[in-house]
């Protein structure tokens, strides 16, 4: 069984250096992440081991320092973290800052805002945060509850798959045909990246092993993809998670990983399966 992995996979510099600034600051003293700095549960469990509390997003840091995650938070939510007297680090993605930079300009310049992407996952949420007028939009269904309005500016949730993003914006130019559509793509180059090279990926095997947390939304944006292309993926968080019987009779089989996830984490899927 010939084993293949994808040429862009696994965790990008984003949640890297996120990882590597906690682990940094829990050396130096108490840390509280706000929140899942990623979700990935092996991620979780090594920041664990290094001494990083977590606390719910809504709940006062039981430590003196706290640490936004990768996903970002809304500047209300912020200011209402320092009032209680905490020292804020922020792990924010670069990319998810832009995010933000790009939607405020787009209200600033008198758009209503519309975020594509997950209601209510953490980065959505810090996204429209500041602007409670802003829409959400999952999918081109949603498309028809946005009111009139003159101008739209759009944005998106940074773990997005663009093909889905462009096709919702799309929609909505053919909907409101009157409005003025303005797109920003905030889609994320790791994003693509690893979308793209499971393509290549998809036209080499019928099946393909993504690893990543089950709560990490662009390690199931992968999943969907390739059974999208019906074909079969196995989503594990581990190695362990493998069994050899569902490998009977397969001559190719491919490995990616969301962008949460450890080099590591990866380089032991493809041990273990090349012991089967």
């Amino acid at each position: 069984m010939k084993v293949i992995v994808a040429e862009y996979f696994g965790i990008c510099f984003g949640v890297r250096d996120a990882i590597a600034a906690a682990e940094q600051a829990a050396a130096e003293g108490p840390l509280t992440v706000l929140g899942e700095l990623v979700h990935n549960p092996v991620v979780r469990e090594r920041l664990t081991m290094r001494g990083v509390m977590e606390v719910p997003v809504n709940e006062t840091p039981s430590s003196a320092r706290a640490m936004i995650t990768a996903h970002g938070i809304s500047d209300v939510q912020r200011e209402r973290w320092r009032a209680t007297g905490v020292q804020l680090l922020d792990g924010t993605c670069p990319l998810v800052r832009h995010a933000h930079t790009q939607l405020r300009l787009l209200v600033k310049q008198g758009y209503t805002p519309v975020v594509i992407g997950k209601a209510g996952h953490v980065e959505v949420v810090g996204l429209t945060g500041d602007f409670p007028h802003a829409f959400v939009i999952e999918n081109e269904d949603q498309v028809k509850t946005l009111p009139h309005r003159p101008r739209f500016g759009v944005i998106s949730q940074t773990t997005q798959p663009i093909d889905r993003v462009e096709q919702i914006v799309s929609t909505m130019r053919a909907a409101r045909p009157d409005a003025d559509v303005r797109f920003v793509d905030t889609v994320c180059k790791p994003t693509k990246d690893r979308q793209n090279a499971l393509r290549k990926l998809l036209d080499q095997t019928d099946t393909v092993i993504v690893v990543g947390g089950r709560t990490s939304n662009n390690t199931r944006e992968l999943v969907e993809l390739v059974r999208a292309e019906r074909k079969r993926a196995i989503h594990v968080e581990r190695a362990g998670e493998l069994s050899r019987y569902d490998f009977r009779g397969l001559s190719k089989v491919g490995v990616t990983a969301g962008t949460s996830t450890l080099r590591e984490t990866v380089e032991q899927v493809v041990r273990r399966l090349e012991e089967f």
